[in-house]
């Protein structure tokens, strides 16, 4: 886990690891494409990516998992990805959507999944993880959680869970563990806990966070 002193250091610091590793990405391939958490904790990382100087026309950016709200939500995280990093420069990247207007996220799931499968594999994922220790929209408790940790699982798939409003997508465990860098951003002492209680957890359908620890994703911590 690399830890770091502060809260600014840690969004700072994982911008400058994650622009380094796009930017590496682009100088052997046409694209890169990069996933990101919704929720607000992030913003600082993607306002300090924002601001990194990439070649962003180049660059594909999607959420990790999404509510199945309109952006006029304020529930809606693409909404809060186009306030934070898909601005200035950044503003040329290629969005990757995770709604269309439906009833529901399975009346649209296979176009979604398409255009998702197409822009994949990852080369860079940047990940939360929740108190309950899930991650993405990986829910312990999730209707589809054994489906999204099958190693044959589809790129994406519908979830609902105990205490979410709303259906969710949510990219899927094979997708996370074959990111080229995957990172897991957390701060306070109650993340700490949880990630301590998931490493020691050996089921990942009761810490779904497993999914990336397994998949040897580096920890960014502030307290």
């Amino acid at each position: 886990m690399m830890r770091y002193d502060s809260r600014e250091a840690l969004m700072t610091g994982l911008a400058d690891i994650v622009a380094g590793q796009l930017r590496a990405a682009l100088a052997t391939q046409d694209h890169a494409t990069l996933a990101v958490p919704g929720g607000t904790t992030p913003g600082p990382f993607l306002d300090a990516l924002s601001r990194a100087d990439l070649d962003w026309p180049r660059i594909r950016v999607m959420l990790t998992d999404e509510r199945f709200v309109p952006e006029s939500s304020d529930r809606s995280n693409t909404a809060l990805l186009r306030r934070s990093l898909l601005r200035g420069a950044a503003e040329g990247a290629q969005l990757i959507p995770f709604y269309r207007e439906a009833d529901r996220p399975e009346d649209v799931f296979e176009e979604l999944t398409a255009t998702i499968a197409a822009a994949l594999p990852l080369d860079v994922c940047v990940l939360g993880m929740g108190a309950d220790m899930h991650t993405a929209s990986i829910f312990p408790g999730a209707d589809r959680l054994g489906d999204a940790l099958d190693a044959g699982a589809p790129p994406v798939l519908p979830m609902r869970a105990p205490g979410a409003p709303e259906p969710r997508l949510t990219l899927t465990a094979p997708v996370l563990s074959a990111a080229r860098h995957l990172h897991i951003l957390i701060q306070g002492q109650d993340k700490a806990e949880a990630l301590e209680q998931a490493q020691a957890e050996t089921d990942p359908s009761a810490a779904p966070v497993r999914v990336a620890l397994d998949a040897g994703a580096t920890v960014h911590w502030a307290a």
